[in-house]
């Protein structure tokens, strides 16, 4: 066995580490080629990603409420959809609204330092959460199985001897940092995980002042020395991290009861206490409301309320706290989910697994506003569908790399396994930031029709290209792709196409465009 196949298959993920900070554990991501890129971007930079699951499957339609829609999502989902003069009005927008809860949200975006993404989601989508999860992290499409993340694979290609060497005096600091849970699937390489975990190895004091016990002369041997140096690279980080929270002595005032401020407070004084982590996930759930997911007569309380509330709170308090600490402008910050649930609410006065859902980014260098339309809501919805998917999370991702660390779009690739359209989410303003237009499709645009609209057997789709690679995907009401129509280099101008539905069921069908940084979905109804 050599000694890729011994570690791949049995290090462990890490060992366990004094609580250091405010009684919690830290799981820390070693140096990966990957996020040294982003150190080491052709542009110098301190920018940090804030990343934040919520666990369990966010209901958007309840998160990020359309006006425009209201109507039609009242009648599917009466027993559970927030009161109309319940919904929080944000600046700029007559048709988007936010959960009663999100008050600290709403301030932010009315501070122009928020981002709604509409219907974020992947063709196919899967209903697991596990597999959901898996796809998220991997960046797999929903019909591939990948046992290595999407930074992994740019690890491995780079760094084939890591961990070995570091940290450095280059580096000295972790380049990612995980506050609890395990290491994430996002940074497993093709052979050995590429995440490290600051935990409590057996011989502390040994490690922290840089010894190895030497280990027996046996065939292990070579392995056991590698996972001691595991080990010590871990209990490294963990003495920087200390020392780097020891520099922040009063911090702003966070919400009590509330995981997610507690490990937003956390990363918030390391930021300040000058790591130059760039990276950190943290985590809160479970967003799983299949039943009683509001009060019954006061739908905007209840359960989803509390724990947008929790959300809301948090990142409010993470952002002032950095403000206040003269670190806001280094930080960016995006919220996730496994998937969004359907459009239809149960009779147990809750969501069942959706598809696509919103996305929300922060920061001071955000790009505000809402990006896209608001999801299409039939008059007559079903138990089982979803609404359509406007944006790939994968462009959010390559959108961020790009734009806030100025990752070289030839990389992008790598790391995605695909080419993504990239999305306006960075001002220009920012320090270092590639040459993207800030440009969106406003409500009115009418990039795409089709006529006759509803229609028999065939429909002529219309649109307009600004210029460059237009892709045009038609998609039915649970969010399955149906046909790539279009996907060819247009020059500047109208067009059209032809639609054959002859082999397609009747209902309510979706045809998405993109076209470079603007998307745009319109629906389309196939009749008998």
């Amino acid at each position: 066995m050599n000694r890729r196949d011994f570690i791949g298959k049995a290090l462990p993920a890490g060992v366990v580490m004094p609580k250091l900070i405010n009684d919690l554990t830290f799981k820390a991501f070693g140096v990966s080629p990957f996020l040294e890129a982003l150190v080491a971007a052709p542009t110098e930079t301190d920018h940090v990603l804030v990343l934040i699951q919520l666990n369990g499957g966010n209901d958007g339609l309840n998160t990020v409420i359309p006006f425009d829609q209201y109507d039609n999502l009242a009648n599917a989902r009466g027993n559970i959809i927030i009161p109309k003069n319940k919904v929080l009005k944000l600046d700029g927008t007559s048709y988007t609204g936010i959960h009663t809860a999100m008050t600290g949200l709403q301030s932010l975006y009315n501070d122009g330092k928020a981002k709604i993404i509409q219907s974020v989601g992947y063709p196919q989508p899967n209903f697991s959460h596990f597999r959901a999860t898996d796809i998220w992290l991997t960046g797999a499409n929903s019909d591939q199985v990948l046992t290595s993340g999407w930074a992994g694979r740019y690890l491995a290609q780079q760094y084939t001897n890591f961990p070995v060497g570091y940290p450095n005096t280059i580096m000295p600091d972790p380049l990612a940092i995980q506050i609890g849970s395990s290491v994430s699937p996002a940074l497993q390489g093709p052979s050995v995980n590429m995440g490290m975990a600051i935990t409590d190895p057996n011989n502390f004091y040994s490690l922290i002042s840089g010894k190895t016990t030497a280990a027996p002369n046996t065939n292990a041997g070579k392995e056991l020395t590698y996972i001691r140096q595991v080990a010590q690279q871990t209990t490294q980080y963990g003495t920087v991290i200390k020392a780097a929270a020891s520099k922040v002595t009063k911090q702003g005032a966070y919400p009590s009861n509330n995981s997610l401020a507690d490990q937003l407070k956390v990363v918030a004084r390391l930021i300040a206490g000058g790591l130059k982590t760039r990276v950190y996930m943290v985590n809160i759930g479970s967003f799983d409301t299949h039943s009683a997911q509001v009060n019954t007569g006061a739908q905007e309380t209840g359960y989803h309320a509390t724990m947008l509330g929790k959300v809301s709170d948090a990142i409010k308090a993470f952002m002032d706290d950095l403000k206040g600490l003269g670190a806001s402008k280094r930080v960016a910050g995006m919220t996730f989910s496994e998937f969004g649930r359907r459009i239809k609410s149960n009779a147990s006065v809750g969501t069942d697994h959706g598809a696509a859902a919103p996305m929300i980014l922060f920061g001071d260098y955000i790009q505000p506003g809402v990006l896209g339309t608001s999801p299409v809501i039939s008059n007559n919805v079903g138990v089982n569908d979803n609404i359509p998917m406007q944006y790939d999370f994968r462009s959010v991702y390559a959108s961020l790399l790009q734009q806030w660390f100025c990752v070289d779009p030839s990389t992008l690739g790598d790391i995605l396994l695909n080419n993504f359209q990239s999305l306006p989410v960075i001002k220009s303003s920012a320090p270092c930031v590639s040459t993207q237009s800030e440009l969106n499709a406003s409500a009115g645009d009418k990039l795409i029709s089709n006529y006759p609209n509803p229609f028999q057997s065939v429909t002529h789709v219309s649109f307009k290209s600004s210029g460059g690679h237009v892709l045009i995907q038609i998609f039915d009401v649970q969010g399955k792709l149906i046909s790539n129509l279009v996907d060819n280099i247009y020059d500047q101008g109208n067009y059209e196409v032809r639609f054959d539905a002859q082999n397609i069921p009747p209902g309510v069908y979706y045809a998405r465009l993109q076209n470079g940084s603007l998307t745009q979905t319109r629906g389309m109804v196939a009749v008998r």
